[in-house]
């Protein structure tokens, strides 16, 4: 299991009953988690949470304030900083356990030894983007929510990086990927972070068991001559990381050789020194 431990201004405080209680900087929330099927060890803990959001019976949900918050404040992962503020949808505009995958890109980017151009499909609100622009690349990301694109320009100016050479594009994955294959464009390394149901501008329908295999088979398409990595994540639950190292494996090792690792991806738990899956990743490598 891929697990991040460095986080200063993040803290999965404790879990149970379904939720998870957790530190943003100086500002505790209370979440819904359905990977969470055990019982809360500490209520006492769960008394100093500044807000908490509840799921409606009809659907959806809504945030609970204790006391009075921002509507939004900055985080840092080391030289990362990143907004973040409840959303109506329970999120905050970052996951946090992808620390662990944003501190392999930049390894890999800067020890890389040339020019890497990356792509960042279903990029939200940048994370990885972020992380790859930090590290020197030439970052293209790529979202269907026009919000979320301008969220991730914030991230990267807040981070000190509005020099960097970063291209936002607001539209579908899919009909982005095919206009640069037409385009004859290329990249060097491939993020993609796809949920596990969605819709695209124009209504398109993405599911993530009938859909991730043959985008990631349109996405070679794309690739470099010598490409660098083909990261993949998964929030799924219940699909296997072996699932996404399968793919990769018939598709990005079968043409261009290297290696595959893969796992869940978890997050610490102070309070009782458990860890929290949050998901699974695999990473092709050169």
């Amino acid at each position: 299991m891929y697990i991040t431990e460095d986080w200063n201004d993040y803290e999965c405080m404790d879990t149970g009953d379904g939720e998870k209680l957790e530190r943003w900087g100086t500002v505790t929330l209370r979440r819904p988690d359905p990977q969470v099927i055990w019982p809360i060890q500490n209520n006492k803990l769960w008394a100093k949470a500044d807000a908490t959001y509840s799921r409606s019976s009809t659907g959806g949900g809504q945030w609970e304030f204790n006391k009075s918050i921002p509507d939004r404040w900055s985080i840092r992962y080391r030289d990362l900083a990143f907004h973040v503020r409840p959303t109506n949808f329970k999120h905050t505009g970052l996951f946090p356990e992808q620390a662990v995958n944003w501190a392999w890109i930049m390894d890999k980017i800067s020890n890389a030894g040339r020019p890497i151009k990356v792509l960042n499909l279903f990029g939200y609100t940048g994370g990885a983007t972020v992380a790859a622009a930090f590290a020197g690349a030439e970052v293209c990301h790529v979202d269907a929510a026009k919000g979320m694109v301008q969220w991730a320009k914030e991230n990267i100016e807040l981070s000190g990086l509005k020099n960097r050479t970063v291209r936002y594009i607001t539209d579908d994955v899919f009909k982005f990927v095919q206009r640069e294959q037409r385009r004859g464009s290329t990249y060097d390394a491939i993020i993609m972070d796809p949920p596990s149901y969605g819709r695209g501008p124009a209504g398109e329908m993405w599911k993530l068991e009938t859909s991730l295999y043959p985008f990631v088979q349109s996405c070679m398409q794309i690739m470099s001559d010598k490409p660098l990595f083909f990261l993949v994540n998964s929030y799924t639950t219940g699909l296997s990381s072996t699932v996404l190292d399968n793919i990769l494996s018939l598709t990005m090792k079968a043409r261009f050789g290297g290696s595959i690792q893969s796992g869940d991806v978890g997050l610490p738990v102070t309070a009782t020194g458990i860890t929290l899956p949050a998901g699974t990743t695999a990473r092709w490598e050169e």
